[in-house]
């Protein structure tokens, strides 16, 4: 199956926000951080049903270097992006609100 991408628009505020932080403390950290998101992105395209189901339907994946995961869920053919969240973040609330 080719699965399409579809980033949601709390995923892309979140996709905003951190990269930004990460320059903010050493010039190109956030250009970094944008490289591995577009990394596990790829992999998700490629194999999205490699994670199992988390919390209410969405799966998670691991970024390797920084302490963010990528929420998502499978609908037909697309891999729905929810979130990018820091690790520390409370994610079932912050998933909770993404369903709306």
């Amino acid at each position: 199956m080719k699965w399409r991408l579809v980033i949601r628009p709390r995923a892309e505020t979140d996709l905003r926000e951190a990269p930004d932080w990460y320059e903010s403390q050493r010039t190109g950290l956030g250009m970094e951080f944008i490289a591995e998101i577009e990394a596990a992105l790829q992999s998700l395209v490629r194999d999205p049903q490699r994670h199992t189901v988390y919390y209410r339907g969405f799966r998670r994946a691991f970024m390797h270097r920084f302490p963010y995961k990528l929420f998502y869920r499978l609908e037909g053919n697309r891999v729905i992006i929810f979130r990018i969240l820091h690790a520390r973040r409370d994610h079932p609330r912050l998933l909770r609100s993404a369903d709306s």
